[in-house]
């Protein structure tokens, strides 16, 4: 077994990692901590039964996947005691920076006496776009590897604070986290900042993620849904999700589209866009969760970017 361990965000990363001149062994972290309940304890019975439950209900993931997918990847991690140098490999968005969160919150518990260190793609070059792991070149890779950041003990007991936030039930104290400057993480500002405009907003009931998608049907004419989520997919900023994330939140807003081929907003989904109506009471679920909290019992003020309580 290797000295050197390496926690991927995702199975494609991986298989890119395996095909660099890169030394240890790699575990996927086959997780989207982003959506659902979350616990504060990484890897317990509790937070597997909790996050079991989470795609079993809303994304009909069998038991016997999860234990397959997520599960058994997992228990290799936990297998892995004799690394004491762990790379974690994660992106810039809030799917990625969530994810890496709860690893350092598990890294902190179960390996206080490895060396941790960070590699974070997003800004790589002068222009506005912000890159995955998977978008870079392997020269790039190799040179990001080689100017990893190794994270102090103060960044691990960071994280761990804005994991313990962010499963607490209450947003507004991830609100007042301001003091990102101090420690090693350049993108955990950003992804906090937009995790909360995923809290619905005062305006029309739906959060910033869901209005964007509205935003883009009305901007370009799609002649299909498939179209239409691969434009979603390719203009959503920070958030980083995946196919199957929209495909779950355009089913919720179904409702106002009154056509799919081509797609079309209905008069009263136009009337939700200009803030004239708001849906929150139609769309309202009193299960959703965004970590910790209840997604429904707080609201997002667009004018003075505060979340308020309900």
């Amino acid at each position: 077994m290797s000295s050197l361990l390496h926690i991927t965000n995702g199975d494609s990363f991986t298989q890119k990692l395996k095909s660099l001149p890169i030394k240890g062994d790699i575990i996927t972290w086959r997780e989207m901590l982003c959506e659902g309940k979350t616990l504060t304890n990484v890897g317990s019975e509790s937070f597997w039964k909790t996050r079991f439950e989470f795609f079993h209900k809303n994304y009909k993931v069998s038991k016997s996947r999860f234990i397959e997918l997520t599960l058994k990847e997992y228990r290799s991690l936990c297998n892995h005691k004799k690394q004491d140098k762990i790379i974690l490999w994660f992106e810039y968005d809030v799917f990625c920076q969530v994810n890496m969160l709860a690893v350092i919150s598990w890294l902190k518990t179960h390996r206080s006496y490895a060396e941790i260190s960070l590699v974070c793609s997003g800004k790589e070059d002068d222009s506005e776009k912000l890159y995955g792991l998977s978008e870079l070149s392997d020269e790039k890779l190799l040179d990001l590897y080689k100017h990893k950041t190794i994270l102090s003990q103060d960044d691990i007991e960071y994280a761990d604070y804005v994991w313990q936030l962010y499963c607490s039930d209450n947003p507004m104290r991830l609100e007042n986290l301001s003091n990102f400057d101090q420690y090693q993480f350049d993108y955990l500002s950003d992804a906090v900042t937009a995790h909360l405009k995923r809290f619905p907003t005062i305006k029309n009931g739906l959060n910033e993620v869901e209005n964007n998608m509205l935003r883009i049907a009305t901007k370009e004419k799609f002649s299909s849904k498939r179209d239409f989520l691969r434009s979603v997919l390719k203009n959503q900023g920070v958030y980083g999700f995946g196919d199957t994330q929209y495909e779950r939140l355009f089913s919720q807003l179904r409702p106002l589209f009154s056509s799919i081929n081509p797609m079309r907003l209905s008069k009263n989904g136009k009337e939700v866009l200009a803030g004239n109506t708001s849906c929150y009471a139609r769309i309202r679920d009193a299960e959703a969760h965004l970590g910790g909290a209840l997604k429904y019992n707080f609201l997002y003020n667009t004018a003075t970017d505060r979340i308020l309580k309900l």
